[in-house]
């Protein structure tokens, strides 16, 4: 690594101070679930982004929709900003107080509400976990399949209109949230959506908020779609002569209809962090791991024709895993690849790409981001749900070197116009919070943007709900 030289990785600040009024309202009504400790406030200023902590000046441990509009109407009244918080696992600055305020913590609005088994929905408070929402119905014989890696909330799932593995066959948040229960700027509750599966009653409040990353509500209760869990499961992996090669058979398997459940590409660099942290002592040459769901003899079907293509496109060492344990341990490594990696470069920090292109154009992007990578001499490595087009290459920098701090902001943004010029985005899962607001511009085009401008003012006149995120509301 580089000599020392430390940098500032903060976003511009904007502080709106907490008047001593209202924290005093809070500490009355909120007693000891009212912290303005530092630890409390730096825990809450962070997340799994590249950049410092920017705490708020006061955290709520909310543990019900009354007390979430109690602390909007505060916050309202004396104009401060607020901020949801979940379990601090989103990736592009989402949490940090750029312009002070409080942190409404919603952990504790942990409960599973309703289970409507014969309508397949499930209502649940924002704080509820992914893995909390399978476990409590998995002996019904249902699962809600959004799989973003993380242990994330519902809450903060909803925030980014999150998606990840299963994303190829199920869809993301978006196609999955029917119905929210939302606290506006003003602190008024209102409901959006219903539990049926369809509805053309007015403006689609739901999908408004669903992606809104905390910035036009807060919400309170989410009513999700769950899935009956298939007759059969089983997972593969298989191992390629190159990225390109890899992502030309998923090109294949989707052109041709095949309903694969999961598509996940590892390439060389990431293989080998899972091997180091999971021991799982696969071939360290680019990878996919696939998983079939639906009854025995479609599992069978799709798994030949896989096979077929694979070996089409330089596939080989094919293995299956059949067992429920086999495929939890391929998958649990899947989803620490981020931290895996981290072994690769012992100290670094990451930053992480995002984007979603065509499918058409999947194997051009990949191929190039890597090419880039490897000239610019930057550890990286690269993983993508590739079923639906998205992947993610993350260069791990030291955090003292400005050089590759911007060496990689500067690959980063290549990735981004390669992935906007053909068609894509800018940030197929992860959302837009503070690091991707100039790719936003671009993608989005300025009148589009002036629009959601014109959104967040007509429903946060006060611009108190996460401001600083996704766009800035003044622009110069």
């Amino acid at each position: 690594m580089n000599a020392p030289h430390p940098i500032s990785w903060q976003p511009a600040l904007s502080l709106r101070p907490l008047p001593p009024a209202m924290l005093e309202a809070l500490r009355q009504r909120f007693g000891e679930r009212c912290s303005s400790a530092r630890a409390v406030c730096d825990q809450h200023g962070r997340d799994e982004s590249p950049y410092d902590v920017t705490p708020p000046e006061a955290v709520i441990f909310c543990e019900s929709s009354a007390d979430v509009a109690d602390a909007v109407k505060l916050a309202d009244q004396y104009a401060v900003p607020v901020i949801p918080f979940g379990v601090g696992s989103s990736l592009e600055g989402h949490l940090l107080a750029v312009q002070g305020g409080i942190c409404l913590d919603v952990s504790r609005m942990n409960r599973v509400l309703s289970v409507n088994a014969e309508d397949l929905t499930v209502t649940v408070q924002p704080g509820v976990t992914r893995e909390q929402v399978n476990a409590e119905i998995r002996d019904q014989g249902l699962f809600f399949p959004i799989d973003p890696g993380a242990n994330a909330s519902i809450g903060g799932m909803c925030g980014t209109r999150a998606s990840g593995t299963n994303a190829v066959r199920y869809g993301t948040m978006r196609e999955n949230v029917l119905a929210l229960e939302v606290v506006t700027a003003s602190g008024e509750l209102i409901r959006t959506g219903t539990r049926a599966k369809k509805s053309s009653a007015g403006y689609d409040l739901t999908r408004l908020f669903v992606g809104s990353e905390g910035t036009l509500g807060v919400m309170t209760e989410i009513t999700l779609k769950l899935y009956p869990l298939p007759e059969a499961v089983s997972a593969a992996i298989c191992h390629f002569p190159s990225e390109a090669a890899a992502v030309q058979t998923t090109i294949a398997l989707i052109q041709l209809g095949v309903p694969i459940a999961r598509c996940e590409l590892l390439d060389a660099n990431a293989v080998t962090g899972v091997n180091l942290q999971s021991k799982l002592g696969l071939r360290e040459t680019p990878m996919l791991l696939m998983e079939f769901h639906g009854s025995p003899a479609s599992v069978q079907e799709q798994a030949e024709t896989v096979q077929e293509i694979a070996r089409d496109h330089g596939g080989e060492d094919f293995q299956w895993a059949t067992t429920p344990e086999e495929r939890s341990r391929l998958w649990a490594a899947r989803h620490k690849a981020y931290f895996s990696a981290m072994h690769l470069n012992p100290g670094c920090r990451t930053i992480t790409t995002d984007t979603c292109v065509p499918i058409s154009r999947l194997a051009d992007c990949v191929v190039a981001a890597k090419q880039e990578a490897t000239d610019a001499g930057l550890p990286h490595y690269l993983v993508g749900h590739v079923g639906d087009g998205n992947f993610h290459i993350a260069y791990l920098i030291d955090p003292s070197s400005a050089e590759q701090h911007e060496r990689a902001e500067e690959l980063n943004r290549r990735v981004v116009q390669r992935a906007i010029a053909c068609g894509g985005t800018c940030t197929g899962e992860h959302g837009v919070g503070l690091h991707k607001m100039g790719f936003l511009l671009e993608e989005a085009g300025e009148g589009a943007v002036a629009m959601m401008r014109s959104i967040k003012r007509a429903l946060d006149p006060k611009n108190i709900l996460n401001p600083g995120k996704i766009f800035s509301i003044n622009p110069p």
